[in-house]
């Protein structure tokens, strides 16, 4: 398992919502200025789909990244099986004035772990980064 994690200055409520509402998701969801997400949609439900698709700037890459949610605690924990059975558990706590966001995820075969840990830390850095710039 890969475990990344932030602390943002934010409420866990304006935390969650950025989190799961796509229209905060396609503003925060990549991981360098040369990738953007255009589209995201999210069924928050049990047995519901999330679909974003991530795309680089200059056209010549896209994908989407797909998951179902198998865990749904408000304010507390997502749980997810992603498109290719990976799982993913995204965990929020509040701190006082802060909310802490944990994620782990287990890693996919085709890049280096160190890789996977600092892409994914990057998209979480530009989350907390947005929910403290855009939602306060």
């Amino acid at each position: 398992m890969i475990e990344i994690t932030t602390t943002i200055h934010s409420s866990i409520q304006k935390v969650w919502a950025a989190w799961t509402t796509p229209e905060h998701i396609v503003k925060w969801n990549f991981a360098s200025p040369e990738w953007c997400c255009p589209k995201a949609s999210v069924d928050l439900k049990v047995g519901g789909q999330f679909s974003y698709t991530m795309a680089s700037k200059d056209g010549n890459h896209q994908f989407d990244f797909l998951g179902i949610y198998s865990l749904i605690e408000e304010y507390v924990t997502l749980e997810v099986v992603l498109e290719d059975n990976r799982k993913l558990h995204v965990s929020f706590e509040q701190n006082g004035e802060d909310t802490i966001v944990t994620e782990r995820f287990e890693p996919e075969n085709m890049n280096d772990i160190e890789l996977q840990r600092s892409g994914w830390q990057a998209i979480l850095n530009e989350f907390k980064s947005y929910v403290e710039r855009e939602i306060q």
